[in-house]
Protein backbone atom coordinates (compact mmCIF):
# COMPACT_ATOMS: atom_id res chain seq x y z
CA UNK A 1 0.00 0.00 0.00
CA UNK A 2 1.28 3.46 -0.91
CA UNK A 3 2.04 5.64 2.14
CA UNK A 4 -0.39 8.61 2.49
CA UNK A 5 2.41 11.17 2.14
CA UNK A 6 3.54 9.57 -1.12
CA UNK A 7 -0.05 9.48 -2.41
CA UNK A 8 -0.52 13.14 -1.50
CA UNK A 9 2.73 14.15 -3.20
CA UNK A 10 1.79 12.14 -6.31
CA UNK A 11 -1.68 13.70 -6.40
CA UNK A 12 -0.26 17.22 -6.15
CA UNK A 13 2.34 16.55 -8.83
CA UNK A 14 -0.13 15.05 -11.32
CA UNK A 15 -2.62 17.81 -10.56
CA UNK A 16 -0.03 20.51 -11.27
CA UNK A 17 1.38 18.86 -14.41
CA UNK A 18 -2.05 18.06 -15.83
CA UNK A 19 -3.31 21.56 -15.25
CA UNK A 20 -0.13 23.06 -16.73
CA UNK A 21 -0.49 20.92 -19.87
CA UNK A 22 -4.02 22.12 -20.66
CA UNK A 23 -3.11 25.69 -19.75
CA UNK A 24 -0.20 25.49 -22.19
CA UNK A 25 -2.48 24.19 -24.96
CA UNK A 26 -4.94 26.99 -24.29
CA UNK A 27 -2.18 29.60 -24.48
CA UNK A 28 -0.85 28.10 -27.72
CA UNK A 29 -4.25 28.27 -29.41
CA UNK A 30 -4.78 31.76 -27.99
CA UNK A 31 -1.43 32.96 -29.38
CA UNK A 32 -2.41 31.67 -32.82
CA UNK A 33 -5.64 33.65 -32.61
CA UNK A 34 -3.69 36.84 -31.88
CA UNK A 35 -1.03 36.39 -34.57
CA UNK A 36 -3.08 34.80 -37.37
CA UNK A 37 -5.89 36.44 -39.31
CA UNK A 38 -8.34 33.55 -39.38
CA UNK A 39 -11.76 33.60 -41.09
CA UNK A 40 -14.70 34.05 -38.72
CA UNK A 41 -15.76 30.35 -38.61
CA UNK A 42 -12.17 29.33 -37.79
CA UNK A 43 -11.91 32.12 -35.21
CA UNK A 44 -15.09 30.99 -33.46
CA UNK A 45 -14.10 27.32 -33.31
CA UNK A 46 -10.59 28.14 -32.04
CA UNK A 47 -11.94 30.49 -29.36
CA UNK A 48 -14.20 27.76 -28.00
CA UNK A 49 -11.25 25.35 -27.87
CA UNK A 50 -9.35 27.90 -25.75
CA UNK A 51 -12.27 28.00 -23.29
CA UNK A 52 -12.33 24.19 -23.22
CA UNK A 53 -8.60 23.90 -22.44
CA UNK A 54 -8.77 26.53 -19.70
CA UNK A 55 -11.79 24.79 -18.15
CA UNK A 56 -9.92 21.46 -18.12
CA UNK A 57 -6.89 23.13 -16.51
CA UNK A 58 -9.11 24.53 -13.74
CA UNK A 59 -10.91 21.21 -13.19
CA UNK A 60 -7.65 19.26 -12.87
CA UNK A 61 -6.18 21.82 -10.49
CA UNK A 62 -9.18 21.96 -8.13
CA UNK A 63 -10.22 18.29 -8.03
CA UNK A 64 -10.75 16.71 -4.62
CA UNK A 65 -8.53 13.96 -3.14
CA UNK A 66 -9.60 10.44 -4.09
CA UNK A 67 -10.89 7.80 -1.67
CA UNK A 68 -9.34 5.07 -3.82
CA UNK A 69 -7.88 4.61 -7.28
CA UNK A 70 -7.17 1.78 -9.68
CA UNK A 71 -3.93 -0.01 -8.95
CA UNK A 72 -1.25 -1.02 -11.42
CA UNK A 73 0.37 0.62 -14.40
CA UNK A 74 -2.26 0.03 -17.10
CA UNK A 75 -4.98 2.32 -15.63
CA UNK A 76 -2.42 5.13 -15.33
CA UNK A 77 -1.24 4.55 -18.90
CA UNK A 78 -4.83 4.60 -20.14
CA UNK A 79 -5.50 7.81 -18.22
CA UNK A 80 -2.34 9.50 -19.50
CA UNK A 81 -2.84 8.48 -23.12
CA UNK A 82 -6.56 9.26 -23.11
CA UNK A 83 -6.28 12.58 -21.26
CA UNK A 84 -3.14 14.18 -22.65
CA UNK A 85 -1.71 12.59 -25.77
CA UNK A 86 -4.72 13.08 -28.15
CA UNK A 87 -4.72 16.82 -27.51
CA UNK A 88 -1.37 17.11 -29.28
CA UNK A 89 -3.74 17.45 -32.22
CA UNK A 90 -3.44 21.17 -31.43
CA UNK A 91 -0.02 21.10 -33.13
CA UNK A 92 -1.42 19.64 -36.39
CA UNK A 93 -2.00 21.94 -39.39
CA UNK A 94 -5.35 23.73 -39.13
CA UNK A 95 -7.88 23.87 -41.93
CA UNK A 96 -9.44 27.20 -42.85
CA UNK A 97 -12.30 25.66 -44.82
CA UNK A 98 -15.65 27.13 -43.78
CA UNK A 99 -17.78 23.98 -43.47
CA UNK A 100 -15.46 21.95 -41.19
CA UNK A 101 -14.97 24.97 -38.92
CA UNK A 102 -18.70 25.67 -38.70
CA UNK A 103 -19.31 22.01 -37.84
CA UNK A 104 -16.42 22.22 -35.37
CA UNK A 105 -18.01 25.24 -33.68
CA UNK A 106 -21.27 23.31 -33.24
CA UNK A 107 -19.61 20.21 -31.75
CA UNK A 108 -17.18 22.09 -29.48
CA UNK A 109 -19.96 24.35 -28.19
CA UNK A 110 -22.32 21.40 -27.61
CA UNK A 111 -19.61 19.42 -25.81
CA UNK A 112 -18.56 22.45 -23.77
CA UNK A 113 -22.12 23.15 -22.62
CA UNK A 114 -22.58 19.50 -21.71
CA UNK A 115 -19.29 19.54 -19.81
CA UNK A 116 -20.27 22.66 -17.85
CA UNK A 117 -23.63 21.11 -16.91
CA UNK A 118 -21.89 17.87 -15.90
CA UNK A 119 -19.22 19.64 -13.84
CA UNK A 120 -21.93 21.61 -12.02
CA UNK A 121 -23.28 18.29 -10.71
CA UNK A 122 -19.94 16.49 -10.47
CA UNK A 123 -18.25 19.24 -8.45
CA UNK A 124 -14.74 18.32 -7.32
CA UNK A 125 -15.28 14.60 -7.95
CA UNK A 126 -13.58 15.02 -11.33
CA UNK A 127 -10.57 12.78 -12.04
CA UNK A 128 -8.35 11.57 -14.90
CA UNK A 129 -6.89 8.37 -13.46
CA UNK A 130 -9.72 5.93 -12.52
CA UNK A 131 -10.54 7.01 -8.96
CA UNK A 132 -13.42 6.88 -6.47
CA UNK A 133 -14.74 10.01 -4.78
CA UNK A 134 -18.54 9.83 -4.67
CA UNK A 135 -21.50 8.53 -6.67
CA UNK A 136 -23.16 11.49 -8.39
CA UNK A 137 -26.74 10.79 -9.49
CA UNK A 138 -28.08 14.23 -10.42
CA UNK A 139 -28.12 16.10 -13.72
CA UNK A 140 -26.97 14.05 -16.73
CA UNK A 141 -25.90 11.27 -14.33
CA UNK A 142 -29.60 10.42 -13.97
CA UNK A 143 -29.49 8.93 -17.48
CA UNK A 144 -25.88 7.94 -18.25
CA UNK A 145 -22.92 6.99 -16.07
CA UNK A 146 -20.20 8.84 -17.97
CA UNK A 147 -21.48 12.17 -19.36
CA UNK A 148 -18.03 13.75 -18.94
CA UNK A 149 -16.45 11.20 -21.27
CA UNK A 150 -19.23 11.80 -23.78
CA UNK A 151 -18.86 15.58 -23.66
CA UNK A 152 -15.07 15.27 -24.06
CA UNK A 153 -15.52 13.04 -27.11
CA UNK A 154 -17.94 15.53 -28.67
CA UNK A 155 -15.39 18.33 -28.16
CA UNK A 156 -12.61 16.13 -29.53
CA UNK A 157 -14.68 15.47 -32.67
CA UNK A 158 -14.99 19.24 -33.06
CA UNK A 159 -11.23 19.71 -32.71
CA UNK A 160 -10.61 16.94 -35.27
CA UNK A 161 -12.78 18.88 -37.72
CA UNK A 162 -10.49 21.89 -37.23
CA UNK A 163 -7.46 19.77 -38.17
CA UNK A 164 -9.19 17.43 -40.60
CA UNK A 165 -6.99 14.74 -42.18
CA UNK A 166 -6.82 10.96 -42.31
CA UNK A 167 -4.36 11.06 -39.39
CA UNK A 168 -6.67 13.05 -37.12
CA UNK A 169 -9.64 10.81 -38.02
CA UNK A 170 -7.50 7.79 -37.06
CA UNK A 171 -6.62 9.59 -33.83
CA UNK A 172 -10.34 10.06 -33.11
CA UNK A 173 -11.04 6.34 -33.58
CA UNK A 174 -8.09 5.46 -31.33
CA UNK A 175 -9.24 7.94 -28.70
CA UNK A 176 -12.72 6.39 -28.58
CA UNK A 177 -11.14 2.98 -27.96
CA UNK A 178 -8.96 4.36 -25.15
CA UNK A 179 -11.94 6.05 -23.51
CA UNK A 180 -13.85 2.76 -23.49
CA UNK A 181 -10.79 1.19 -21.84
CA UNK A 182 -10.75 3.93 -19.18
CA UNK A 183 -14.49 3.54 -18.51
CA UNK A 184 -14.08 -0.13 -17.62
CA UNK A 185 -11.21 0.66 -15.21
CA UNK A 186 -13.20 3.46 -13.60
CA UNK A 187 -16.31 1.33 -13.12
CA UNK A 188 -14.22 -1.40 -11.51
CA UNK A 189 -12.71 0.91 -8.88
CA UNK A 190 -16.07 2.55 -8.16
CA UNK A 191 -17.71 -0.85 -7.77
CA UNK A 192 -15.03 -2.00 -5.32
CA UNK A 193 -14.90 1.21 -3.27
CA UNK A 194 -18.42 2.66 -3.12
CA UNK A 195 -21.16 0.15 -2.17
CA UNK A 196 -23.93 2.38 -3.52
CA UNK A 197 -22.43 2.30 -7.03
CA UNK A 198 -23.69 -1.24 -7.82
CA UNK A 199 -27.36 -0.27 -7.53
CA UNK A 200 -26.70 2.96 -9.43
CA UNK A 201 -24.94 1.34 -12.40
CA UNK A 202 -27.59 -1.36 -12.78
CA UNK A 203 -30.16 1.23 -13.92
CA UNK A 204 -27.99 3.51 -16.09
CA UNK A 205 -26.51 3.38 -19.58
CA UNK A 206 -22.80 4.09 -19.96
CA UNK A 207 -22.69 6.76 -22.68
CA UNK A 208 -25.66 6.60 -25.08
CA UNK A 209 -29.13 5.60 -23.84
CA UNK A 210 -30.48 2.38 -25.39
CA UNK A 211 -27.16 1.83 -27.19
CA UNK A 212 -24.37 1.30 -24.59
Amino acid sequence: MTPPTTSLAYDRLTRFLGSAWFLLLGLIVMSKLVTAHEPLPSLLSSSLVVVFYLLLALMVLTRAPAKAQAGGVLPRVAAFVGSYWPWTITFFPKTEATLPNLASTFFVLAGLIMMLVTVRHLGRSFSLVPQARSVVQSGPYRWIKHPLYLSEEIVFLGVVLQHLSWMTVALLVLHVGIQVWRIHYEEDVLRRTLPEYSSYEASRWRLIPYVW
